[in-house]
């Protein structure tokens, strides 16, 4: 993504168009998650990937037209699993990809959207990818025809807005929706009304969100703690280590956490939950297995609607650990929340594979995965849960999105 951004950003500030495919749905075994980009230049240079390499010659081509003709597209892409090498879609699954030009007179906010993004400060581009189908009126014949409608945008922040998709309604229809996308972390699409109406399905909207990384909070500065701070990097949290022995907790000794704190891990996470800067995204490691750390930590955190609350330790410091938590008043569906011992079954013995093990686990629970070997399942190896995919009641298979 960042790539494609520096890319983009860079023709843009010179003045010149460029072709954008974006991946706004998907089903079945489909490579790439909604929001994965691919960025044709003016000088012919490709950035990016819709399908990690299926259909690139064929969205790249649908790239340069849109780039030359300015009008935008949205194509579909694969079948059936079992007919997949026809088509060029080798992993099977459907995309659909929406194509447009990028350039200063057509995307004028893209700029700030750029700018906010690279601040971290949450931000919503809401683009209208379907505007019906052929024969469909709405509209008078004007601007908030249906024609004028596909490929206008709508950018949201959190206390303001920029663009419009044609009609005071829908613009406060979609900003509402995108804002609560957006609290959450996801890219997705909604359906609406020519004027907003939600019961409506004219109009496909594309959200694609930007948000902040989601973080992950280690507790316990030990050398275990480096290797999950180094695998949570890679996966794109945002990593804080935080132990309350400043000997340990060094920023020279965990050189791939994003910040390092010295301080009571239970004190700490309070503080961040008050400051709101802890939501639903959030994963915490409580690693230090020593008591007097972990109980005060983990009667915060299993408390908090986090994403994930793993604890290190083996079989009878868990034992001795659930003891001392229900003593202090959490409930059994409040325990059954944390992972302890922490990581799936992988035969882990270094620190590194350990930090790997974890790292399965989280990606497991965020997607929905079992952690068997896919060797031993059938049916599609992509889950549909999880923060970026198409929501299922936005998206119906049999329609015909063009």
């Amino acid at each position: 993504m960042r790539e494609v951004l520096d890319e983009l950003e860079r023709w843009w500030k010179a003045g010149k168009p460029v072709g954008l495919a974006t991946v706004v749905a998907t089903w079945h075994s489909a490579p790439r998650p909604a929001g994965a980009t691919m960025l044709v230049g003016p000088d012919g240079t490709a950035v990016g990937s819709v399908s990690g390499g299926c259909v690139e010659g064929a969205v790249y081509e649908v790239a340069q037209e849109a780039m030359e003709a300015g009008v935008p597209a949205l194509e579909r892409y694969g079948v059936s699993d079992g007919d997949a090498f026809a088509v060029g879609l080798t992993c099977g699954g459907i995309l659909d990809v929406y194509v447009e030009r990028i350039d200063p007179a057509g995307f004028p906010e893209f700029g700030e959207v750029a700018g906010a993004i690279r601040a971290g400060i949450p931000v919503a581009v809401v683009t209208c990818v379907s505007a019906g189908r052929d024969g469909d009126s709405g509209g008078d014949g004007g601007e908030s025809a249906p024609a004028s409608r596909l490929g206008r945008r709508l950018v949201v922040w959190g206390d303001r807005t920029a663009g419009s998709l044609g009609t005071d309604r829908l613009d406060a229809a979609a900003t509402d929706d995108a804002r609560g996308l957006l609290a959450a972390g996801r890219t997705g699409m909604l359906r609406y009304g020519y004027d907003g109406q939600r019961r409506g399905d004219e109009l496909l909207l594309f959200v694609s969100t930007h948000a902040t990384p989601p973080r992950m909070i280690v507790f316990g500065a030990i050398d275990f703690a480096a290797a999950v701070s180094r695998i949570g990097t890679f996966l794109g949290y945002r990593v804080t280590v935080c132990d309350a022995r400043p000997v340990f907790a060094t920023t020279r000794r965990f050189p791939e956490a994003h910040e390092v704190v010295v301080g009571w891990p239970h004190n700490y996470l309070r503080a961040e939950v008050e400051a709101g800067r802890v939501d639903e995204r959030t994963v915490v490691c409580v690693l230090t297995h020593d008591p007097k750390f972990d109980v005060p930590v983990l009667e915060v955190a299993l408390r908090l609607p986090l994403a994930y609350i793993g604890a290190m330790g083996s079989r009878r410091t868990h034992n001795d650990r659930l003891a001392r938590l229900r003593e202090v008043g959490l409930t059994e569906d409040e325990l059954a929340r944390l992972a302890s011992p922490l990581g799936l079954d992988l035969g882990a013995r270094t620190p590194e594979e350990t930090a790997v093990s974890i790292a399965a686990e989280i990606i497991a629970g965020r997607w929905g995965g079992s952690g068997s070997r896919l060797t031993t399942l059938d049916g599609p190896i992509h889950h549909l849960t999880g923060a970026c995919t198409t929501e299922d009641r936005f998206a119906d298979q049999g329609k015909d999105a063009n």
